[in-house]
């Protein structure tokens, strides 16, 4: 992410709105309500995961998915469709096509793209995505979507049409694979757009965080997670089938704090999940 939540909750009011539209059920509701999991490494074991329903895995990254997969978890696979980063087999040929802006100053070698370009689009939808699942994964978690809004709200003349284009790639994403689960990572002004052609939407860092400057967990500012309360809440009631995840940042070893997120979250009616912000361990959820 690019660190901009609260400037781009700012402009919220500003981005297309979009029409919305109905979806049918992709991933079971069951499932959906079920505890799910992020993990950005491969050591946890096998049985780590049996908690869980829903598995969020980077895409390339990860433990081995045939196992998982035949104990009945849906699979995630992370991709980042509002930058890239130096690392994906696809950066090279991404920038000598000229899609990529700026270095995100948030992370070093992660470089914002042009997601106006038919090229991008053309790539996710034919090459990116559809490795993705061959490797087994189910369905992908999209991710830097904040980013197209952002840059717009920044410069609009340089970067005028962002905002649409990404609503439109994550609706062609799903005409071109309708039974696809799909998950979004924030990009609220996109969810009045696309909220019927996703099936979740993940609130990141909603009510608590890691401040990297003072390198330590805190709270959300109240006007900020109030904020984004409303709009997961908005965007629920606006679409009743899309399940709202949250997924909120705290010390592993404070177990009091972690079953207050939970219980918080679940009185907001979302469905929580609570991590250190490195990703790389599976915390599990204190026992009541």
């Amino acid at each position: 992410m690019i660190g901009c939540l609260a400037g781009c909750l700012a402009g919220l009011a500003a981005s297309p709105a979009g029409a919305a539209e109905p979806a049918p059920p992709r991933v079971e509701a069951a499932r959906l309500a079920a505890p799910w999991v992020v993990y950005y490494s491969d050591q946890a074991p096998l049985d780590a995961f049996d908690p869980y329903g829903l598995v969020v895995l980077d895409s390339e990254y990860h433990p081995p998915l045939r196992p998982l997969a035949d104990r009945g978890k849906t699979l995630l696979g992370y991709v980042s469709l509002g930058e890239v980063e130096r690392h994906r087999p696809w950066f090279a040929a991404v920038e000598a096509e000229g899609l990529l802006g700026d270095e995100n100053p948030n992370w070093p070698g992660s470089f914002y793209v042009d997601v106006r370009d038919p090229r991008w689009t053309q790539r996710v939808l034919t090459d990116i995505v559809p490795g993705i699942l061959r490797r087994g994964f189910h369905g992908v978690f999209l991710d830097t979507l904040d980013n197209p809004v952002y840059l717009e709200e920044a410069d609009p003349v340089r970067w005028s049409g962002m905002t649409e284009a990404a609503a439109t790639l994550v609706r062609a994403l799903r005409l071109h694979y309708p039974r696809m689960p799909i998950m979004l990572n924030r990009a609220y002004a996109l969810l009045p757009a696309v909220g019927g052609s996703i099936d979740m939407v993940l609130g990141e860092s909603v009510h608590a965080d890691y401040d990297f400057d003072a390198k330590t967990y805190g709270w959300v500012e109240d006007e900020l997670y109030r904020e984004q309360v409303r709009l997961l809440k908005d965007a629920k009631a606006r679409h009743p089938g899309l399940a709202v995840m949250t997924l909120d940042y705290w010390r592993p070893d404070d177990a009091a704090t972690i079953a207050r997120i939970y219980a918080e979250q679940r009185r907001n009616g979302f469905n929580p999940y609570v991590a250190t912000v490195e990703l790389d361990r599976i915390v599990p959820e204190p026992p009541p």
